[in-house]
């Protein structure tokens, strides 16, 4: 099969700026144990051309196939991930004078955001030649991995919460994933996952502790960047955050737009978690360069239940690079997020996806969002695991 082109040429950290040669199977930094990114030679890339040629292109987040890592297209597992719609919510009663848009990743074959990340990570893995993967997770990112595992022939093990949706665990039982549940939250599942696979050589896939999945996240920028044109971009970008990633991602996304000259102004990135787990917007709001564990965290949207996410320096670094902020939400107004956004508009979106619909009104009343501004919401997850529960 044909070569996609990709431009990576290394492996890099931000905290430490070690390099590590990209063909490397490696998780996070050998010096610091940080975080590891791919660095991509842009400017062998002539933007304009490149832009050009991408309406050209199938409809999946692989049309961006030079700003990811896997190098041969026969190695690529896609399941048709990309291209989410991005839709006008006209006037909003609570955020009066605010143009809002939503971008609806509920759409995704797995339903939700998850599938970006593990498209490319299990693709790439494959590639480098790993066969057995794991993830501890709060659902969404398990019934990824589970399906993705399965379209490129890969064993699979989750690790989820017990509290986690019983659609979610049949989902990753359905696409052939060995299932182990575990009492708490994601933290407890990632610590029981990482003993536990120790000494079995499978490879562990959790949210930045591999290279890739923030690849597979970035291309939501990108398509941001796409589907509004550089002279429309949103002003503000509200994302429900756990472990982060997305920020991360699209932050990376933009930084290499305007490197390639398709940019001039990011989006302010604004993170909404709920009142009940909030470590990120805490170290946003004391000035701290990483977050301290959230003490007896609760809340009703189980992928924002994230007490202490990895590598948390990047995503504070993606916040204030963007010139973003945070704000918290109540479990009350998630809830009652989750039935506007049905009943007014016809989306359906999880209590993740919900949160940033939630935060509007604090936002335009704390000032974070201003009168006239664009703004667009990420609605990271369908409803419909949810209904009933």
């Amino acid at each position: 099969m044909a070569a996609t082109g990709s431009l990576l040429r290394a492996l890099e950290c931000r905290g430490c700026c070690a390099e590590v040669e990209p063909d490397r199977v490696i998780g996070t930094c050998p010096t610091c144990g940080g975080a590891l990114f791919g660095r991509y030679a842009t400017d062998e890339l002539d933007g304009s051309r490149w832009a050009a040629g991408l309406a050209a292109r199938p409809a999946t987040l692989w049309r961006y196939q030079e700003l990811l890592p896997v190098r041969s297209s026969s190695e690529v597992a896609s399941l048709g991930e990309g291209f989410t719609p991005v839709l006008s919510l006209g006037a909003v009663a609570e955020a009066p004078g605010v143009d809002v848009w939503l971008k609806d990743e509920g759409s995704m074959p797995t339903g939700s955001f998850k599938a970006r990340g593990m498209a490319v990570a299990v693709s790439r893995a494959h590639e480098l030649g790993l066969r057995r993967l794991f993830v501890p997770s709060a659902g969404n990112a398990g019934v990824a991995l589970a399906a993705y595992g399965a379209r490129a022939g890969v064993a699979v093990r989750v690790y989820l919460p017990d509290a986690t949706p019983a659609p979610m665990k049949a989902a990753c039982r359905s696409y052939g994933a060995e299932l182990v549940t575990v009492p708490g939250t994601i933290r407890n599942a990632g610590e029981a996952a990482r003993r536990a696979e120790t000494t079995t050589g499978a490879f562990d896939m959790s949210t930045l502790r591999e290279p890739y999945r923030a690849d597979g996240k970035k291309t939501m920028g990108l398509e941001v960047w796409e589907q509004f044109h550089a002279d429309r971009m949103p002003d503000v970008i509200v994302y429900p955050t756990g472990g982060g990633t997305g920020l991360v991602g699209m932050h990376r996304a933009f930084e290499q737009l305007r490197s390639l000259g398709l940019l001039e102004r990011s989006p302010r990135l604004v993170a909404v978690q709920p009142e009940g787990c909030a470590p990120v917007v805490r170290a946003l709001r004391d000035g701290a360069s990483r977050v301290t564990p959230w003490e007896s965290p609760a809340t009703v949207a189980p992928g924002l239940l994230v007490p202490a996410p990895f590598a948390s320096e990047r995503i504070l670094e993606s916040v204030r690079e963007s010139r973003g902020s945070g704000t918290t939400v109540s479990d009350g107004e998630i809830a009652a997020a989750v039935r506007d956004l049905a009943h007014r508009h016809g989306v359906s979106a999880s209590p993740e996806g919900a949160a940033p619909y939630a935060a509007l009104p604090r936002l335009l009343r704390d000032g974070q969002l201003r009168d006239g501004e664009r703004v667009l919401l990420f609605n990271t997850g369908s409803g419909i695991p949810f209904l009933g529960g």
